[in-house]
């Protein structure tokens, strides 16, 4: 009567098994992949995040999913968040986990290269472009895609200090656009 309920100890361990190997699955996948396909949503971006949604959530729950189990997958998802969080507070561990900043565009170039190593084609930036307010690609300082799949867009006349940029892969196509007094080390 209340199967849906109950999990026995050997099926709770099976579900957080299951629900932490797929995590780490798709967090592997997400920085092999890079972060563009969480840099947009369009429809078929939805519907393949829905998809993905039920793949990970039926194979974490297994063959007879239940409240019990719902909850150890849950737990688990959070348990793995926050593993991921205090990894990434390392500095090793986030290079591992997240894929760097990396530049778009430099003033009116689009970096043809990082576009196609962030998995997103010339199309998608001129909507962003778009909707942080750009007209023209001569009002574009710089374009960067952002750990977290945003996209943040510059205005040339922002004054870029060269200290915001570390890390960001591809900064070097910015070193004309870099304060004067600011030629670092």
């Amino acid at each position: 009567m209340l199967d849906w309920l109950l999990i026995t100890p050997a099926q709770a361990l099976e579900v957080a098994v299951a629900t932490a190997a797929i995590y780490w699955v798709f967090v592997v996948l997400v920085r092999v992949l890079g972060q563009g396909p969480l840099a947009r949503v369009s429809s078929s971006d939805l519907a393949s995040a829905v998809a993905l949604g039920a793949v990970l959530g039926r194979a974490a729950l297994g063959r007879t999913p239940n409240f019990g189990g719902g909850v150890v997958a849950l737990l688990t998802l959070f348990a793995m968040q926050a593993l991921a969080g205090q990894l990434q507070r390392a500095a090793r561990s986030r290079r591992l986990l997240d894929s760097p900043p990396l530049l778009l565009m430099a003033g009116t170039e689009v970096l043809h290269e990082n576009l196609r190593r962030s998995h997103l084609v010339e199309d998608e930036l001129w909507p962003r472009l778009r909707l942080a307010g750009i007209g023209s690609p001569s009002e574009v300082a710089c374009v960067i895609l952002e750990p977290t799949g945003e996209i943040s867009v510059l205005r040339r006349g922002t004054r870029l200090d060269r200290e915001m940029m570390r890390g960001v892969r591809g900064a070097e196509h910015l070193e004309a656009l870099f304060d004067v007094g600011d030629r670092g080390p």
